[in-house]
């Protein structure tokens, strides 16, 4: 017996039909985009795996390890039977932590019941994001983005207003720029300092200027992405929520992700207003309930130290955004800034586009990545990916070796 039902002609239960499937997916998933970073990566992964020597500088992981008193805690934490159901925004002491880090470091007066422990600073912008936007709300974002801001708005099911910037003025939206595309909807400004993908950085005067326009819309809230505030080449990290006229409005995201050499242990963190805190508990709750309790733990360690314990890293990150400016530079058709922040380069490859390579059309950035990881075997992601298809993120979290190899290949590839 046929136990199928056809749908438009199409057997819906066929389970080698991959359309066939879609139709029973829903319109949400079906219309969310795969991340292209975390694509690149995978695509290495499978050309690794068929025996293919692939760079990867696609993925944003230093590639340090874990600071032993960091793993100490850990080791700690299980010894102290911290195996048991945390509290969903995160163990008290863990959060008195971040309250007083946020006042050592930022300025800010975040007490303890305004914290919210997440697992990753992923989600804990998308329980921001889910616990303020209605659908048809307007989430603003300077372009270039990190990759997931727009599909979180709209998995929100808001209306996404880009704000377009340039290598001219270093990816970074002015006052003005920023007046010119609110509204009424506008519900939220998200953006990074450092900057993923640019690793630009926000001065304090930039962001003092932004917050005068903020002001003047007090419907807008602002996500203040900055996880990668330790990896920071200017000696100096400003926080737009210590600027008292919107700090009521401001929801600072971080994590350890970066700083610490923290990716896998998945714990980030908010500060944000009291009624806003409680609403992504509450949305926390019914999706992941607390972060994990041992990874809170190594957490606190690390917030707990001196921020000096993140300079080694930062020194060296900084040697390797020299050295990839300099090889970089010496490619054609690559205009290059300056970033004073995190780990990437984010090259303008304008004057490369609609050209041919060994027999490839390179039409767009998305296709020069894929020409880059068949023919160079250099991953890279396209940077259409972060709202700014004219450019193309390379990730320098790798050793010197790697990287000079890495640009030596794009180098032949493209000559």
């Amino acid at each position: 017996m046929d136990h199928t039902k056809r749908k438009n002609g199409i057997h819906i239960f066929d389970r080698y039909n991959k359309y066939a499937m879609n139709e029973l997916l829903s319109d949400r998933i079906n219309k969310l985009g795969e991340s292209q970073t975390i694509a690149m990566s995978n695509r290495s992964r499978e050309m690794k795996a068929e025996g293919i020597d692939v760079i990867s500088l696609s993925l944003g992981e230093p590639d340090f390890n874990t600071p032993d008193f960091i793993k100490d805690a850990a080791h700690q934490a299980i010894r102290d039977n911290y195996s048991h159901y945390p509290p969903v925004p995160g163990y008290g002491p863990v959060r008195e932590s971040i309250s007083k880090k946020f006042e050592r470091d930022n300025n800010l007066k975040y007490k303890p019941n305004q914290i919210v422990v997440s697992t990753g600073a992923k989600q804990s912008l998308m329980n921001v994001v889910l616990s303020l936007v209605n659908s048809g709300d307007e989430i603003v974002l300077p372009t270039p983005y990190w990759v997931s801001y727009e599909a979180m708005a709209e998995m929100a099911e808001a209306k996404t207003v880009l704000i377009p910037t340039s290598i001219d003025n270093d990816y970074k939206v002015k006052a003005d720029e920023l007046r010119s595309y609110l509204s009424p909807k506008s519900k939220l400004l998200m953006f990074s300092t450092p900057c993923n993908p640019s690793g630009s950085v926000y001065t304090q005067a930039e962001l003092e200027s932004l917050a005068e326009v903020i002001e003047e819309y007090p419907n807008l809230y602002v996500i203040s992405d900055e996880i990668y505030e330790h990896i920071n080449f200017t000696g100096n990290h400003f926080s737009i929520g210590s600027i008292k006229s919107i700090s009521d409005r401001v929801i600072t995201v971080n994590g350890v992700s970066k700083s610490y050499a923290m990716t896998g242990w998945r714990i980030g963190y908010i500060g944000a207003p009291e009624w806003i805190a409680k609403a992504a508990t509450k949305m926390q709750g019914q999706f992941t309930s607390g972060a994990n309790g041992i990874a809170q733990m190594a957490a606190k360690a690390a917030i707990d130290a001196d921020p000096s314990v993140t300079y080694e890293m930062r020194d060296r990150f900084l040697h390797r955004r020299n050295l990839m400016i300099q090889l970089l530079g010496e490619i054609d058709g690559f205009r290059i800034n300056e970033p004073q922040g995190a780990f990437y380069l984010f090259p303008d490859v304008s004057d490369i586009l609609n050209t041919e390579f060994k027999g490839v059309t390179i039409d767009s950035t998305s296709d020069l990545s894929m020409y880059l990881i068949e023919h160079a075997h250099v991953a890279t992601v396209p940077g259409s990916a972060f709202g700014s298809p004219q450019c193309l993120r390379l990730s320098y979290a790798a050793s010197d070796d790697v990287l000079e190899e890495a640009l030596s290949r794009i180098a032949k590839a493209l000559s």
